[in-house]
Order: C-alpha cells, then sequence, then structure tokens
C-alpha cells in the first residue's frame, strides 16, 4: 500500500486535473455543451438506450438528463421514439447528424491531446489509460472501459469517446 504522502500527493494531482478539463471544453463548438457531448458520447458508445439508463451512465438525475437530451434532440442530433416494451417510455437513438457531430467532437479531442501528448510514447499513453480506467473502476463508475476496449486510439472506451464526456455541467469531478 502506498504511503499517505503518495495519497495526499495524488489528491493535489486531481485537483490540477481541473486545467486539462478546461481546455477540453474550449475545443466544444458553442452549440454543443459539455452535458450535450455527453450525451452523444454515451449514445455512441452504448447504443439506443432509455432516458433512465442515460441519466445513470451521465449520473446526474433525471431533470439534468432532460435538459441535455432536449438540447441535443432540438438540434436534431438525437432522436426519441416509443419503446416498443413499454410505450410510456421513450428510446434515444442517434440520428445521421448526431453521428457527424460525433465525428467532429472525437476529432477534436483526438487533435488536442495528440498536440498536447506529442512527447509521450504509446507506450506511455497506453499506461495513462489502463491506469485511469482502472482508477474508475475502483470507485465504481459504470462508464468504465472493459479491458477489451483499453487499446482504442485515444480514449479508453471507443473512437467515439471525447474525453469532455467526463465534464458534465452538474457535477464535477465526474
Amino acid at each position: 500500500m502506498a504511503e499517505r504522502t503518495q495519497y495526499e500527493e495524488l489528491m493535489r494531482q486531481f485537483s490540477a486535473f481541473g486545467a486539462v478539463r478546461r481546455e477540453l471544453g474550449r475545443i466544444l463548438p458553442s452549440d454543443c455543451p459539455s452535458g450535450s457531448a455527453a450525451v452523444l458520447t454515451l449514445l455512441g458508445r452504448h447504443g439506443d438506450m432509455r432516458m433512465s439508463r442515460l441519466a445513470e451512465l451521465l449520473a446526474v438525475d433525471m431533470s439534468v438528463t432532460s435538459r441535455h437530451v432536449a438540447h441535443v434532440a432540438d438540434r436534431g442530433w438525437i432522436e426519441r421514439s416509443a419503446d416498443p416494451s413499454d410505450k410510456r417510455s421513450r428510446i434515444l437513438r442517434l440520428t445521421p447528424s448526431g453521428l457527424a457531430r460525433l465525428d467532429e467532437l472525437s476529432r477534436r479531442t483526438a487533435q488536442l491531446l495528440a498536440d498536447r501528448l506529442s512527447d509521450w510514447s504509446d507506450d506511455e499513453v497506453g499506461q495513462l489509460i489502463g491506469l485511469m480506467a482502472r482508477l474508475r473502476a475502483d470507485f465504481g463508475d459504470c462508464r468504465t472501459a472493459t479491458p477489451s476496449r483499453l487499446n482504442a486510439p485515444h480514449v479508453p472506451e471507443t473512437p467515439h469517446t471525447p474525453h469532455h464526456e467526463l465534464d458534465h455541467t452538474t457535477r464535477t469531478p465526474a
């Protein structure tokens, strides 16, 4: 087990990680705030889902999830359809426009990370991905990558996962 001083330094590093999150947030298009980007990312990664599952993955309450969903639906990035198994529920699905927006977000994020980590080796990036995924799993994050996805191009989940998914407008840190 690590010494207390190591855990204290880890806490300082977590606190300073806000600068990374802020820079990742700055690359978002003005019509796609972090909550909207998170909705697109999660639908891209997990596929069609009910609003309740999305709220769970976002780790926010239904009212916040509803606002995020309304925002992306108003822009035509997702569609909401009746759930065949429960007509009171809605299934959320990415539209072609939503997929295009998600690809743009992924491209922007990958470019920023490539720029900032240009002097890191592939091994170092891989180690960081693995350690971050392990940390998330140890904290019970329901969005944690499965081991088979740890070798994805620029983040632990899928090629369509912008890092700003972690930056929810209602919860810090995610």
